[in-house]
């Protein structure tokens, strides 16, 4: 962990969302900052990895060609239908299961240790509070105390 970020390096929370999918404009977003030369560079270990992964698994698309597609420019709901016309479309029902696990992401789940892990490196072990990777990186990266 180094010290607190510049908020202009740091793209939006993890619970936005485009068309009702969270943590799909946080991916692009970091996709954006990376190329311009700005990410917080503690984020550039997992482009790709992590809930990036995990997101473009759910949208059967490849990072490298989403990337691409991002770089080409474009609003997040646009490169939203193109996830969906070359993967595969969302429902309702897909976008709720994808949400869930992205509110509920460390609880009891393949995270668990990794959060505890960040929580500790970051001198948040004691909060308690703190029981989803989504709540650490918003208070990581200071949009919540």
């Amino acid at each position: 962990m180094s010290a607190k970020p510049d908020p202009a390096t740091l793209p939006c929370s993890p619970l936005d969302e485009t068309a009702g999918l969270k943590y799909f404009p946080r991916m692009l977003g970091k996709i954006r900052l990376h190329a311009a030369g700005r990410l917080w560079e503690d984020l550039h270990a997992n482009l790709g990895k992590g809930s990036d992964g995990s997101c473009v698994g759910f949208l059967h698309v490849n990072y490298d060609d989403l990337k691409a597609r991002v770089l080409e420019g474009g609003t997040d709901e646009e490169i939203l239908h193109w996830c969906q016309v070359r993967g595969r479309p969302l429902n309702d029902t897909d976008k709720l299961v994808w949400n869930y696990y992205i509110l509920k992401l460390g609880i009891n789940d393949h995270i668990t240790d990794i959060l505890a892990k960040r929580k500790a490196d970051g001198g948040l072990g004691d909060r308690d509070d703190i029981q989803t990777i989504t709540k650490y990186i918003d208070v990581d990266e200071g949009r919540l105390p």
